[in-house]
């Protein structure tokens, strides 16, 4: 079913920068997210609503949206929308936790999904470069891939990046032949660097905590030598923002705000933002060396920069950073744990705990110190339906004391105590 978001009533006027809610297009009011936001122009942009499924067009800067494509139109009825980017107004791609990517040649009108071998589990970032060039890579969940084309997305070759990584979150390239992508390995939070279109890669960053990605990358526009980084930690370590002004070559970390922190944008070297499952922007003003909170927005993933006025931001609903006075006045932050339930805590042999899934799935569940010491992953599991599901883990190897287990899903990243007899 497609159907219009209607402009209601939009005033304009001339003030400084802020960050407003779109109009005219839904709220996740339910703990969800719009997971991707991209933009070909001021005017043309579109919009992945993840667990959702649904994809979203504007032509006027967003302030209406035409929902093109609900997930419960294509085979399966169940997909989770991690991003969309395009190549150009007609030809562009969603890539899904669900192990399908899908293209479209007509601007969004039709979908139709793309054959890769091996097929990747999922996509968790998306990079267009140049007239025919795409990067794709992920997972999350593990493992690491990298997908490519250089022909539009006609055809594609697959890359195991086991070697670099364990989970790939995001890529971004300069031009058809040096890019970056960036996710966690063993040690921790990890940059990779390829200049020979994704051939070989190098390691240009490492953070030294396990666990932690580094979730989104951003280069900063007319100045490629100037990155930025947001590291997704699990509390109680702080999430970080990783600078480099020497296009990678060394980085210095600052802390970020709270401990799930995802989405990363800047204007200049100095003035951006920063924001995650649990938070709404935080804006910095001094390159990440103090940070403001702005009391709107929550639940963000992507803040995509157009100019150093014009940004979007893909979160509990679509942000747009502007001079014009959007007319909008909701700017609850919405955030929803995962449902989880000890069968005791504290306990002796055996740890079991049962989560109720709302949809289907996909889950980590790592093992942590009450510092925050990365000690094991438990299991990565796909869940197929909605429904509770119960998990059993032996624990008597481990010392008397407090833990902390974190539960990293599609829709977000939750912790709990549990005390160790």
């Amino acid at each position: 079913m497609k159907f219009t978001y209607l402009l209601l009533l939009i005033g304009f006027s001339s003030f400084a920068q802020t960050w407003q809610e779109a109009p005219n297009i839904v709220t996740n009011t339910d703990g969800t997210r719009f997971d991707d936001v991209y933009f070909l122009n001021d005017n043309l942009g579109w919009a992945a609503n993840g667990h959702h499924g649904a994809i979203l067009k504007t032509t006027d800067g967003g302030l209406n949206w035409t929902e093109q494509l609900n997930h419960s139109e294509l085979p399966g009825n169940n997909y989770y929308f991690r991003n969309v980017e395009f190549l150009n107004e007609n030809i562009g791609f969603i890539g899904t936790l669900n192990g399908a990517f899908y293209k479209t040649t007509d601007g969004g009108d039709t979908w139709s999904e793309v054959t890769i071998s091996p097929n990747p589990n999922a996509i968790c970032g998306i990079n267009a470069i140049g007239s025919s060039t795409i990067y794709g890579c992920g997972a999350y969940f593990q493992p690491a891939h990298l997908i490519k084309s250089t022909d539009s997305g006609v055809t594609w070759t697959h890359t195991d990046m086991s070697a670099y990584a364990n989970a790939l979150v995001e890529v971004k390239f300069l031009d058809e032949l040096n890019g970056f992508a960036a996710g966690r390995n063993d040690t921790g939070a990890v940059v990779l660097k390829t200049t020979d279109g994704g051939i070989t890669w190098s390691t240009i960053y490492n953070a030294t905590t396990p666990g932690e990605y580094v979730w989104k990358l951003q280069i900063l526009d007319g100045n490629p030598n100037v990155m930025f980084g947001a590291i997704y930690a699990s509390a109680p370590n702080p999430g970080k923002l990783i600078k480099s002004l020497d296009g990678g070559a060394t980085w210095t970390a600052y802390d970020a705000p709270e401990s799930g922190i995802e989405a990363v944008g800047f204007v200049s070297e100095t003035k951006g933002w920063m924001g995650g499952h649990t938070t709404g922007f935080y804006e910095t003003n001094d390159g990440g060396a103090t940070w403001s909170n702005l009391s709107i927005g929550g639940n963000l993933n992507r803040i995509f920069i157009m100019n150093n006025s014009l940004a979007y931001a893909a979160g509990a609903t679509i942000y747009k950073y502007t001079s014009q006075t959007l007319n909008t006045g909701n700017s609850e932050i919405y955030r929803k744990d995962l449902d989880i339930a000890f069968s005791k805590n504290p306990v002796d042999k055996l740890l079991e705990f049962t989560i109720n899934y709302n949809v289907s799935d996909n889950i980590l569940i790592e093992l942590y110190s009450i510092n925050g010491k990365f000690i094991k992953q438990l299991t990565r599991d796909s869940v197929q339906s909605k429904g509770n599901k119960t998990y059993a883990f032996l624990v008597d190897d481990l010392a008397a004391g407090n833990y902390i287990l974190d539960f990293h899903s599609n829709t977000g990243r939750t912790t709990k105590k549990f005390v160790k007899l």
